[in-house]
């Protein structure tokens, strides 16, 4: 966050110092050296992915040094948080972003409470900003089809990035749970694979007879030629675990190939694994379950998918549709 202009600081310091607070002294240390042990928490007793938790600790830290600009005398109040979110609104934060960086400062202060730091909550009340509702993107079946024969087949990268695509679509993982996938997540003889979402969370996802055949070439006969260091599923040149980055290139590389213009990104594929399920029909508490949702309106967003595609039928095939 780029530091607070004179002019506009002394804007926010006149807006709180209207009514004369008394402010903690050191209050922005005493949060800065709780930090530390707030994100270990985060960690280890609600089980955050590493990367939520480092977002996170971003935004915290970019709201301590907020506070910084303003003096440690600012009151730590609603007032304070109001006017920090109305300065990143300023700068073009979204509604998402501004609703993430509410729900970090009130994990942080319920945690500073807990500790005696702060004597309350001053985001307790505050509540997060409306979101519009984005329907996901989705690949048509046709589409899919394209993508998935884009790897070549005769040689081991292709082998891998091929089994990697058909993995996305065929079991709707999330990109960091098909790079944290091992070897031994494979259970062949059940045709299951076993996922570790969100929170350390682990679900068992079926698998099709042809992505099992996929995997099995490849653990067989592919993967042993990239001389694996370890035990992860899908390894690079160098014999180490996948990267998030990768298949990110890997994916928009296959797209491309494949003649699609869109924006297309791993999430596309879970996007369309969950909406050709429910379009075959698939009950929606069946696909929470294989997406790992732990609630079932994060699931719903599908059936509105679905009812766009069913308007636009409807609205192309009728015969009245157009008079």
């Amino acid at each position: 966050m780029r530091p607070v202009a004179a002019e506009e600081k002394r804007t926010y310091i006149n807006a709180m110092t209207e009514e004369k607070h008394s402010g903690m002294p050191g209050q922005r240390g005493k949060l800065r050296a709780l930090s530390g042990r707030w994100t270990d928490g985060l960690l280890a007793q609600r089980g955050l992915s590493p990367n939520t938790v480092q977002a996170y600790a971003q935004d915290l830290d970019d709201f301590l040094l907020f506070l910084g600009e303003l003096g440690d005398d600012a009151p730590l109040e609603e007032r304070t948080v109001f006017l920090y979110l109305a300065w990143l609104r300023s700068r073009g934060c979204t509604g998402r972003t501004l609703a993430r960086r509410l729900s970090a400062l009130r994990s942080f202060f319920v945690f500073a409470q807990e500790e005696g730091v702060v004597t309350r909550n001053p985001v307790e009340l505050m509540e997060n900003p409306r979101l519009p509702q984005r329907l996901p993107e989705v690949l048509s079946r046709e589409e899919m089809d394209r993508v998935l024969s884009a790897p070549r087949a005769d040689e081991k990268g292709g082998v891998r990035d091929r089994c990697m695509l058909e993995l996305l679509y065929a079991c709707g993982v999330r990109v960091s749970e098909l790079c944290g996938l091992s070897v031994g997540d494979v259970d062949r003889q059940r045709g299951l694979i076993r996922v570790w979402g969100k929170g350390a969370k682990e679900r068992l996802v079926p698998l099709h007879g042809l992505m099992l055949g996929l995997l099995e070439q490849y653990v067989a006969h592919w993967r042993p030629l990239f001389q694996p260091e370890g035990d992860a599923l899908f390894v690079n040149r160098s014999g180490r675990a996948m990267t998030r980055q990768y298949v990110w290139k890997m994916v928009k590389k296959y797209v491309e190939q494949a003649g699609i213009r869109r924006s297309v990104s791993p999430h596309t594929f879970r996007h369309s694994f969950a909406t050709h399920l429910l379009e075959g029909g698939a009950d929606l508490r069946s696909v929470q379950m294989l997406l790992g949702h732990a609630d079932i309106s994060a699931t719903e967003i599908y059936t509105h998918v679905q009812a766009d595609r069913l308007r636009a039928i409807h609205k192309k095939y009728h015969p009245r549709s157009h008079e």
